[in-house]
């Protein structure tokens, strides 16, 4: 069984689309689904600067209209049996297991990015930091000590904290024991109580759709369950946005469902890297390029 994986902010990288462009279909797609918003993903894909990517309302429609246009070429139109998107990457895994058509992927993306934007800079002083290594647990209790919240518990040994500048600032300075911490690049606190004014704006756009159930195995953030029906979808993604990730949970159900391959859809890399850890002997094909289309086409073919 292939799960088909959409990977969240931060992954993208300046240039991403210039080789997707000279494939046909892809640039097609990625055509229409720029057209679908106010956001010119493909100027953006191509000449922006990593400055320019980075801001919230740029980066988040820019990486589910790619996730989209290459899960399209790379499928063909096969319907994969689990699919899952981190962060972000949850609209465009809706888009895929047809709860949303693509272009209302792109306007909830839209809506939310602009949302989380505003709301970072409302709040006070905010930032991120992947926490590495060190036990679970005791990383869990310093973040408490903090005030911080665990807004992405990935596997692997990877947590990413997120809170008030200065919290993150003394985790920097006195991380937990035998672990590892770097501070992220990023506008605000994402997944936490600074972004409940995106909620809203997001749940008001989100009133709006009609959503279908899901034609495959989809995986909600907030717990690793799969997902019922559209409504409930929608609701979650909404959800999440002021919610703590659970990537955990989703690598956990994965093997529960038993998923035997795995790609991800470009950008891809992070979470085919996490999986490594968290899904060990899963064979996975990251689509970083192209060149990576015959792999993860001969992947999908011996495990769809």
């Amino acid at each position: 069984m292939i799960a088909v994986l959409f990977p969240g902010q931060g992954a993208q990288a300046p240039g991403m689309l210039d080789a997707w462009l000279e494939v046909d279909e892809v640039a097609s797609h990625l055509r229409a689904l720029s057209d679908a918003t106010a956001t010119d993903v493909i100027a953006h894909g191509t000449t922006s600067d990593a400055d320019t990517i980075r801001d919230t309302a740029i980066a988040q429609p820019l990486l589910v209209a790619t996730g989209i246009a290459t899960a399209r070429a790379v499928l063909g139109g096969v319907t994969p049996g689990v699919v899952a998107g981190h962060s972000v990457g949850e609209l465009g895994a809706a888009a895929l297991a047809g709860v949303i058509d693509d272009a209302t992927a792109m306007s909830l993306v839209t809506v939310r990015a602009n949302a989380m934007a505003q709301a970072a800079t409302a709040a006070e002083p905010t930032s991120m930091a992947a926490v590495l290594g060190g036990v679970e647990q005791e990383v869990l209790d310093r973040l408490e000590q903090l005030g911080l919240t665990p807004a992405n518990m990935n596997g692997g040994g990877q947590i990413v904290a997120a809170g008030a500048k200065a919290g993150i600032e003394a985790l920097v300075a006195e991380p937990p024991t035998r672990a590892r911490v770097i501070e992220l690049q990023v506008a605000g606190a994402f997944h936490t109580s600074y972004m409940e004014p995106a909620v809203a704006s997001l749940a008001a756009a989100a009133a709006e759709v009609t959503a279908a159930d899901p034609t495959a195995a989809l995986l909600s953030n907030a717990d690793g369950a799969t997902v019922a029906s559209g409504a409930d979808a929608l609701e979650r993604i909404v959800r999440q946005v002021a919610s703590p990730v659970r990537w955990d949970l989703c690598q956990e159900r994965m093997l529960a469902l038993g998923v035997t391959g795995i790609i991800e859809v470009a950008p891809g890399g992070v979470l085919t890297g996490l999986a490594k850890r968290s899904l060990k002997g899963v064979p996975a094909v990251a689509l970083k390029s192209p060149d990576d289309l015959p792999a993860a086409r001969e992947l999908l073919e011996q495990h769809a």
